[in-house]
């Protein structure tokens, strides 16, 4: 709290300087109390400004510690406990092996349905494979058939005979 200001007023002093300079006594009587009067009532209004002063001071204050108060307090709520964090931690270690099984899982059935997959596609290979292999065999003997290839006859020299013609006999070995 501020300290009040005080004015100090001579009311002696006043009426003296008023008579000094030619006021009548009970006129500058009258003056000196209007004067006091007013003194009294400045410093009753300064005592009443500097006492708001003060009370909005102090409650600023009081609002400023009652916040700061709060925000500590609300940190300190949102700070978890080692044994709620452990808690939390036993939860997410629960919920992530549960995942990672039900991922496992889901990549067995994928890759089971991806094997079938490929034998079905390799057994269709097969099949088309074959029935290519047929067709081209097909498509070369149906060309053959239709443009065949020349036969060439070659004699062979040796146990081979002419053939007689008809009606002769055999002839005589020579010697």
């Amino acid at each position: 709290m501020s300290t009040p200001l005080s004015l100090t007023f001579d009311a002696i002093e006043c009426i003296d300087q008023l008579k000094a300079v030619g006021v009548p006594e009970d006129q500058a009587k009258r003056h000196v109390k209007m004067l006091s009067m007013v003194v009294m009532q400045v410093e009753a209004r300064m005592e009443d400004i500097a006492a708001k002063r003060d009370k909005q001071s102090e409650e600023r204050f009081d609002s400023l510690a009652d916040r700061s108060e709060q925000q500590v307090k609300g940190r300190l709520d949102g700070l978890a406990t080692r044994q709620e964090l452990d808690i939390r931690l036993t939860t997410v270690e629960a919920n992530l092996r549960r995942d990672i099984k039900e991922l496992d899982a889901r990549i067995e059935t994928t890759k089971a349905e991806l094997k079938r997959d490929i034998k079905e596609l390799e057994l269709r290979m097969v099949i088309k494979t074959g029935a290519m292999i047929l067709g081209g065999i097909g498509l070369l003997f149906g060309l053959m058939r239709a443009w065949p290839l020349p036969v060439q006859y070659v004699p062979t020299t040796q146990g081979m005979h002419m053939p007689m013609p008809s009606g002769q006999g055999v002839p005589a070995p020579s010697r």
